[in-house]
């Protein structure tokens, strides 16, 4: 498979490569001086979190409120 280099430094991936990484919008780009390497970058396990958290209707206060109360001495 071939990809072009554009006048902008951007590349296009074949369909038939980027197809296995399904949902993935980042790559670390990283080089040895020879050959270009891609590897995929996936949301964090925090980010995984949050998103679950958001979809149960919990916010960002909701979670400061219960640190603060489990954090309370009597």
């Amino acid at each position: 498979m071939l990809a072009k280099l554009t006048v902008k430094n951007q590349l296009t991936l074949p369909k038939a490569v980027i197809k296995s990484f399904a949902g993935v919008e980042y790559f670390d780009v990283s080089t040895d001086g020879s050959a270009i390497t891609l590897k995929p970058l996936r949301p964090s396990r925090l980010d995984e979190v949050w998103a679950h958290l958001e979809k149960l209707g919990i916010t960002e206060q909701d979670v400061s409120d219960a640190v603060r109360w489990a954090r309370e001495t009597e």
